[in-house]
């Protein structure tokens, strides 16, 4: 494997906490990669550590020790500035609460992170209703998050992580928060964008089905990768 096939990938990633007399050791000398186009699930019980990785993977939060590399970039060697231009740049992020803006329309959360990037007003809206279109929302573009159900919440939080074409989607129980039949079908949905915008998906579950639908998975217990990548 060439290292330019590499999007994203940590080395010796220690998390520890210190609250009260002893620290707690969330993640434990956690290695990865994230290949382009690659399709990859973390998996474990609560507790174990996976949010924690992902967001130190997406750059949210410092790890206590080791490092994240994006796109050949030392992801904490850059300043704050820098690592926020880098997030808009190369990632998208899909929440088990899809955290839309509730005052704006589903058109204009996903126009959101083009605008943040410093495109036109007119190209922003001009991709996001396109992708709105893509994910079927293409009758609720005006439509703000209130007036939309669970499934089409989701569906719009998947359109604003990819509307600007990121190298890596990180994804925290993306369906978590739906019925069994709406969150495959939002599942289904992420898989047909990753073949077709060719997009890296890291995906954070407990859901056993639906880390079987991807192409590779590592276990995470006690912040410890158990069975490796496979």
């Amino acid at each position: 494997m060439n290292d330019t096939d590499i999007t994203l990938s940590c080395s010796g990633v220690h998390k520890t906490f210190r609250e009260g007399p002893a620290p707690v050791h969330v993640l434990q000398d956690v290695s990865l990669t994230v290949r382009g186009g690659e399709q990859l699930a973390i998996v474990g019980r609560s507790g174990s550590g996976k949010s924690t990785l992902l967001h130190i993977l997406g750059g949210l939060d410092r790890p206590s020790a080791g490092d994240v590399t994006l796109a050949g970039t030392s992801l904490y060697g850059m300043s704050n500035r820098q690592r926020g231009y880098a997030r808009n740049r190369y990632l998208g992020f899909i929440y088990q609460f899809h955290h839309l803006l509730p005052e704006f329309t589903a058109m204009e959360n996903v126009a959101m992170p083009l605008l943040i990037r410093g495109e036109s007003s007119r190209r922003a809206r001009e991709l996001a209703t396109e992708l709105l279109g893509r994910v079927g929302l293409a009758d609720r573009v005006v439509h703000k998050p209130s007036e939309l159900s669970g499934g089409e919440r989701q569906r719009t939080a998947i359109a604003r992580a990819l509307v600007t074409r990121p190298a890596c989607v990180l994804a925290d129980e993306p369906t978590g928060n739906l019925d069994r039949q709406t969150a495959e079908a939002v599942f289904e949905l992420l898989l047909e964008l990753n073949h077709q915008q060719g997009t890296s998906l890291l995906v954070v579950t407990h859901d056993q089905v639906l880390a079987d639908k991807l192409q590779r998975r590592v276990t995470l217990d006690d912040g410890r990768v158990l069975e490796g990548e496979r």
